[in-house]
Parts: structure tokens; sequence; C-alpha cells
């Protein structure tokens, strides 16, 4: 948490669960931190980089990518995860982030961190199961997470505009 003279500027990760760069969730989330309060800071936490989890490169020099990950969720108070769905699940790009940041054991990152979802589709299902998928993890992660409103973002191609914007009205 950053301290203002007036007020707590908390900090907030965003980990987007799609890696392509105009993606739906990207423009979602964007659209959602351009309208956060002065007193949340956004910062979003690239998730493309990294490699694929694996215990045996976790000793005392693990892939850069993944202690520079590790150290950036560390410096947030909060986590927003905004993800599509694949499959009625999550993305494996935000699997394993999410493995990468909780390991090794007893040491993850993410412990006690606040957590909020949007599940975003081009489809009418609201990504549903990606949504519920996440939340599942969150149990062993120990993320507290928000429970309401819940934010299903479903036919997410009609709500933007050509430049990605959320279109008014």
């Amino acid at each position: 948490m950053i301290m203002t003279t007036e007020h707590p500027v908390l900090q907030l990760a965003v980990l987007v669960g799609s890696l392509r760069a105009q993606s739906f969730s990207r423009k979602i989330a964007k659209a959602l931190a351009a309208r956060a309060p002065d007193s949340l800071r956004c910062r979003f936490i690239e998730i493309g980089e990294l490699p694929l989890y694996n215990e045996d490169l976790d000793g005392d020099t693990p892939p850069a990518a993944w202690s520079t990950f590790r150290a950036a969720v560390r410096e947030c108070d909060a986590v927003l995860f905004v993800t599509p769905e694949y499959n009625r699940s999550i993305p494996g790009c935000l699997k394993n982030a999410l493995d990468v940041g909780s390991r090794p054991s007893g040491k993850s990152v993410f412990k006690g961190l606040p957590a909020g979802v949007v599940s975003v589709t081009p489809n009418k299902l609201g990504a549903f199961g990606a949504n519920h998928a996440i939340r599942q993890t969150f149990v062993f992660l120990d993320m507290p997470v928000m429970q309401q409103p819940e934010a299903y973002i479903s036919n997410a191609a009609e709500l933007l505009d050509a430049n990605g914007a959320v279109k008014d009205g």
C-alpha cells in the first residue's frame, strides 16, 4: 500500500488471462482500470513470458521471469483476474501464472491477497465456467474472493468500439 498525505493508495495487480494483444479480456481490463478511483492504482502484470512451471527449476536461482513476476505480485495489495473462458475453464497461461506464484510450497505470493474475477467472452454464456474454475483455486491459495457482484461479461465484441473502448449506452 502506498501512503499519500490524504489517503492510502492500494496497489491492484491486474492479471489478464489472454495473451492476445487485442483480446476482449485485455480491453475490458483496461476499461476497468481507467474507471478505478484515485485510491486504487492498477498495475498490469504480464504473464505471457513466464516459462511453464517445473519444480526442478525452482531452486536457488529460478527463472528470472518467475522472480520478476513473484516480486511484482508481492508489491500489491489485491489481485483482479480478467480472463476469457477456454474449454469451460481458464487459459493455460493463467493457470501457469497461478502455479508460478503459488510455489515453492509455503511461499505463495498470493496468500491472503483479496481477489476479484471478471470473465469475458464474445459468446452469450458469459464465461461462467472460467469464473468458477479460477475461484476454486482461491480456496487452496488462501485468497479471499469478492463474492458479489459477480462479473460475467458476454457479447464482449458488441460492447467495444473500433478502438477497443467500451461504448457509451
